[in-house]
């Protein structure tokens, strides 16, 4: 800043003729008592200097930090877990859900949270919702002349502790327990994801549009397809005629593309 201004004044010298400045220096003999010391002026050339040119900053190029580590398995993942409390959820709860299921399954279910019996007992989808949807995965299978069972698959949660009341997790929550969720995804690698309900939607696929948008089309996670249908939950409320049709739909879709 300072530079710039010198070179400002210099300039305006030089528009006005002045080729030269005086710089005034002190005495340089001794002074005695009612003399005037003798002053001598040094002549300084005006010389302009050159502008600053100021570099931009060197970007660093972005770096995508790796998913999970190298050799990551599901066992490592539920030791990294371990008695987890990064989160508000870990003060209510009884069990972790960690998941379960095949762990070379070709496709993943992935739910929203687990519930009263979910927390009772440990294990993802064993109360009314989790009955429902094993009939969904072995009565469809059955129908379309594909040998599979519940335990063919592999099932987890975004959220591996239940919410107070069954509520809808929240995003701070769904962020630190979706690193695990993404991890168990990374490790098993399977052919496709069932996104069970607007919370796994949203997780997996980081978007806002509701099921209804999204449900009966493909869509992506790391390259891996997704499909999104509802929640099974959803589905046990009486009034739900249409949407029980749309997620065995949904159902056969995915499986036919998995096992086919």
């Amino acid at each position: 800043m300072e530079r710039e201004r010198l070179r400002q004044f210099l300039e305006f010298y030089q528009d006005l003729g002045i080729a030269s400045l005086y710089k005034r220096e002190a005495a340089t003999e001794a002074v005695l008592p009612g003399v005037i010391p003798a002053v001598i002026h040094e002549v300084i050339p005006v010389v302009i200097p050159e502008p600053v040119t100021v570099m931009p900053p060197t970007k660093i190029p972005e770096t995508l930090l790796p998913l999970a580590p190298e050799g990551d398995s599901l066992l490592k993942i539920s030791q990294d877990i371990g008695d987890c409390r990064r989160c508000r959820l870990c003060e209510q709860r009884n069990k972790i859900v960690f998941g379960v299921g095949n762990e070379q399954a070709k496709l993943v279910f992935v739910g929203e949270g687990p519930g009263a019996d979910e927390d009772a007992q440990g294990i993802p989808f064993v109360g009314r919702a989790g009955q429902l949807l094993t009939q969904m995965i072995e009565g469809t299978a059955a129908k379309e002349g594909i040998p599979l069972k519940r335990a063919g698959v592999y099932i987890a949660n975004v959220v591996k502790c239940r919410p107070p009341e069954n509520r809808t997790p929240q995003p701070d929550e769904m962020e630190i327990c979706g690193q695990f969720l993404f991890r168990q995804l990374e490790v098993i690698q399977p052919k496709a994801i069932c996104a069970l309900g607007s919370t796994a939607a949203k997780a997996i696929l980081g978007t806002k549009e509701g099921v209804t948008k999204l449900r009966g089309n493909w869509h992506k996670w790391r390259d891996i397809p997704v499909m999104v249908t509802y929640h099974p939950s959803y589905l046990l409320r009486p009034y739900n005629q249409d949407a029980k049709r749309e997620s065995w739909e949904d159902l056969k879709k995915v499986l036919h593309f998995v096992y086919d």
